[in-house]
């Protein structure tokens, strides 16, 4: 491949990539490429080439600290790159050029798919070792409150609104009606851990009781929200493939059973996760057969991944959901500093390739043409947002927490970011939303991020002086999952 196109990130590696990936990533000849042992992404908001003020390099210090440029785990500039690069524009001003890099069929469409799904496997396994944050006596009343209304209240009004709308606008190929109006709950409930621990270690806020009770809230409603995804996905896939595994060893048919079925393997097999699973990792990586965890951590960690993986697809449960659990596992197993250098290496991999890659990747599925309901997109996003908001908003006041931090807290937890694209590629792929209410999730999980980045930003002064405690909490290894 010729081209020395440019787009969102110039990758800087010490080893020579493929050369597809330069077109698609880099914004410099594969002659100035740095080589080495390993790579790294030097990121660039769209808006920096404008001297936009959301670009790192046009950010003012935060309290008195250079700013740091951190990937974004919302994925907003990777989507944006694959918008530039898909059907919104370079197939619109060049589509022989567009199918010639990114081909339907072949070689390059099945290496790209397989990189897409490598890239959601580790984004589910990086969620699962944001679950290691624990709860702190003067959080959990506070925290239980706004879990609770913030999940629940929020999933019946998307709920309500489905049924006032109609499934016809918004159902999918499978033509399921309960997993997409599942979908359509957890699309105005989810709220997003990798965003929110980023966004509050970029302004200094992890150490603060307000960013553990954001934290330990939106861990809850992440596990419930994986849960129900679970089911949805298995109600659509075992009508409309071959069963194998448990499924099809119970013999599944009806709806009714269906349901029951999904729904007790995936909080079993979370369960078993949460109390096995870090005894089970921990004993089989001191093993002294197992040669692989000694010699390659990195690579044990892949295996482990890949393997609960396995285990979900058997019992008929979306594979995410075993990456998922596997996260947790690794996660609190040990939290040594060998432990968690190693568990850094492997989020160096997943955020520097695969996890970018599959950001990118929904970007150029995403045709805003064609399949951009704008009308529809504000509406939605008011309502999410308005759901989410005033639920948390009601549980921070229930719990006696002032208006400020109550308001912070509502605009905090509705950041959707990955968990809000994951659950859209999800959902589309398995046949459970159309087309245009897929780009309105990822447009949503995009444009709720940055503008809970932009609020937090604002008050970070105010929130730390407001919500820091006596006690700190011990900073966390730059790297780790989740927080730089």
């Amino acid at each position: 491949m010729r081209s020395r196109g440019s787009s969102v990130a110039a990758i800087a590696y010490k080893a020579r990539p493929p050369l597809w990936m330069n077109v698609i990533f880099s914004s410099r000849p594969m002659s100035m490429l740095t080589r080495g042992d390993y790579f790294e992404f030097r990121w660039h908001r769209l808006g920096a080439a404008a001297g936009g003020a959301g670009s790192p390099a046009n950010r003012r210090p935060r309290h008195g600290k250079p700013v740091r440029p951190v990937p974004a785990a919302s994925g907003d500039r990777e989507i944006l790159g694959g918008i530039l690069l898909g059907p919104t524009l370079l197939a619109t001003v060049a589509p022989k050029v567009q199918a010639w890099i990114f081909p339907s069929s072949g070689k390059s469409a099945a290496a790209l798919g397989a990189v897409y799904q490598i890239g959601l496997l580790l984004l589910m396994f990086a969620a699962g070792a944001e679950m290691r944050r624990l709860l702190q006596r003067n959080t959990v009343r506070t925290v239980g409150l706004i879990a609770r209304f913030g999940m629940v209240l929020p999933f019946a009004a998307g709920l309500g609104l489905v049924t006032v709308l109609g499934v016809k606008e918004f159902i999918g190929p499978a033509g399921n009606h309960t997993a997409l109006v599942l979908v359509f709950g957890m699309a105005a409930a989810v709220t997003s851990i990798p965003v929110i621990s980023r966004i509050m270690h970029d302004l200094d806020l992890l150490p603060t009781r307000f960013a553990r009770m954001v934290l330990s809230a939106a861990v809850v409603e992440d596990i419930v929200l994986y849960v129900v995804l679970a089911v949805a996905v298995g109600l659509v896939q075992t009508s409309h493939s071959t069963a194998f595994g448990l499924f099809a060893v119970l013999s599944v048919h009806s709806i009714l059973q269906n349901s029951v079925y999904h729904t007790i393997v995936a909080v079993v097999f979370l369960a078993a996760a949460l109390l096995f699973g870090d005894r089970t990792y921990k004993a089989l990586t001191g093993w002294r057969v197992n040669v692989l965890a000694q010699r390659s951590p990195v690579a044990w960690q892949l295996l482990w991944m890949l393997a609960l993986s396995a285990a979900a697809l058997a019992l008929d449960l979306v594979p995410l959901y075993g990456a998922f659990a596997a996260g947790i596992a690794v996660a609190v197993t040990d939290d040594s500093l060998a432990v968690r250098l190693d568990r850094n290496a492997l989020a160096g991999i997943s955020f520097g390739f695969f996890i970018p890659v599959y950001f990118a990747l929904i970007g150029i599925q995403l045709d805003l043409i064609h399949h951009f309901n704008v009308v529809f997109f504000a509406g939605f996003l008011l309502f999410a947002c308005a759901a989410k908001a005033a639920s948390v908003y009601l549980g921070a006041q229930l719990s006696r927490e002032n208006r400020f931090l109550s308001w912070s807290l509502a605009v905090a937890m509705n950041a959707r970011g990955g968990p809000g694209i994951v659950l859209a590629s999800t959902a589309y792929a398995a046949g459970i939303i159309n087309e245009t209410f897929f780009v309105s999730l990822v447009m949503l999980s995009v444009v709720t991020s940055l503008l809970a980045e932009s609020y937090l930003e604002h008050v970070a002064p105010r929130l730390g002086a407001a919500a820091r405690q006596g006690e700190q909490v011990s900073d966390p290894i730059p790297g780790e999952l989740g927080t730089a």
